[in-house]
């Protein structure tokens, strides 16, 4: 009974220290102060996600207005002014200058190079000797058939002899009385003279294809000296000396030389076919413009033509001759040329203008109202960045650039201006 007295005791005493505990650690009303502080956080809270879907709602308001605006806004199209071209049109192309002679100097003997006298760039004119070649072989050759020849020709004098020694026998056995020398003896005799004289003729002969051989010899050695065919400018040298050289000019020989002529210089431009009926029969005068910007104008005229399309390209070559005494001009130099056609009554409008589709090429045109309608055209003439048309549009239309694929005929667009001599680059749409 005590022992229980006791527990109770203690058990009591320790409630009380921990009641002492607790209300040493937290003042009074703390527990209301935490009550008030968690509703003004779920107010706040409630309040900003109030104003996050007040913004969230009228920003979706807002991109469905510019939504519905932007799907029934007009598409918007850049134009141009479509222009008659002028009474003179001026077509600009390509091209690149080729000299006027350019040949490739090989030798025309064996041998090897015993010395030469130019260099490239030099400057030589006809008859100049560029190289010599030392040919020992050919040197053989030729003395052995000249010592042929003198053979052939103490022949000749020994036939020579032979033959006028039988024709005074004949004569006389011939011109015996009848009866002191026989028909036949006087037979034997004419025979022999024959003989001579077709030995001799033999030995003459011998004697000209002898002297054949010398000439022949003697003539090639003249291309022992390699000289220059006309005025002009070395461009190449293949050479050196002691250099081993063939006669003949196959694709295993190694030329000596390579020289033009360049004055007057060729220059050649393939044209487009619509502009080849022009280019024919040209009188304009001819503008030449190098790649460093340097303009000189020639009153020269077309010089001549292929008169036939490269059925590749569908293109024409021209030919321009100009002068060139101050070599202004190089063989190989990439040039514009600009030629002046005569007018057709065309149409110019950008390339960007027109719309490649199966039917053909076509052109989109917009009326005062913002109409935009498909037309039907025809190419005149192109000239890359500008087509001339000569039917389908007139001059004075507003003609659409780059038209989008998404673009129906007879749908209404907004316009923008493009200024004159920029226009776009082209775009080829396919047919919806």
């Amino acid at each position: 009974m005590d022992e229980q007295v006791r527990q109770t005791d203690v058990g009591d005493d320790a409630q009380a220290a921990e009641t002492h505990a607790v209300s040493s650690q937290f003042e009074p009303g703390t527990g209301e102060r935490l009550k008030r502080a968690a509703k003004i956080a779920v107010i706040v809270l409630g309040v900003a996600f109030l104003l996050v879907s007040v913004d969230r709602f009228f920003k979706a308001r807002s991109i469905a207005r510019a939504t519905q605006a932007a799907a029934s806004a007009r598409p918007l199209v850049d134009v141009f002014t479509a222009k008659a071209v002028g009474a003179v049109q001026r077509l600009v192309l390509p091209g690149y200058t080729a000299a006027w002679h350019a040949s490739t100097i090989y030798a025309r003997v064996d041998g090897y190079v015993g010395d030469w006298h130019v260099d490239i760039g030099d400057r030589v004119h006809s008859g100049q000797v560029l190289a010599v070649i030392e040919t020992p072989d050919l040197d053989a050759e030729l003395a052995a058939a000249r010592a042929q020849l003198r053979a052939d020709e103490a022949t000749v004098l020994v036939r020579k002899a032979e033959t006028e020694f039988a024709q005074t026998t004949y004569e006389r056995w011939r011109d015996s009385p009848k009866g002191v020398v026989s028909e036949q003896e006087r037979e034997e005799k004419k025979a022999g003279y024959d003989s001579a004289v077709a030995r001799q003729r033999s030995a003459e002969a011998d004697v000209a294809l002898a002297q054949a051989q010398v000439n022949k010899y003697e003539a090639l050695t003249q291309f022992k000296k390699v000289t220059a065919p006309y005025n002009g400018v070395i461009t190449v040298r293949d050479i050196d000396i002691g250099n081993l050289v063939t006669a003949g000019s196959t694709s295993a020989t190694t030329p000596l030389y390579v020289m033009t002529q360049n004055d007057p210089i060729r220059i050649f431009v393939d044209a487009p076919q619509s502009a080849a009926d022009d280019l024919i029969n040209s009188k304009a005068p001819v503008e030449v413009q190098t790649s460093a910007g340097v303009v000189r104008e020639y009153t020269g005229q077309v010089t001549r033509t292929s008169e036939a399309l490269n059925p590749q390209a569908r293109t024409l070559r021209v030919e321009v001759d100009i002068p060139n005494p101050k070599d202004e001009f190089v063989p190989g130099m990439y040039v514009k040329v600009g030629f002046g056609l005569p007018p057709r009554g065309l149409v110019q409008v950008p390339a960007a203008a027109l719309v490649f589709r199966a039917s053909g090429p076509q052109a989109a045109v917009v009326d005062q109202s913002g109409r935009l309608a498909f037309r039907n055209v025809t190419i005149g003439r192109d000239d890359g960045n500008v087509v001339e048309l000569s039917s389908g549009v007139a001059p004075g239309d507003q003609v659409a650039l780059n038209v989008s694929s998404q673009i129906a005929d007879g749908e209404l667009v907004s316009v923008q201006g493009v200024a004159a001599g920029k226009p776009a680059a082209p775009v080829a749409t396919a047919e919806r």
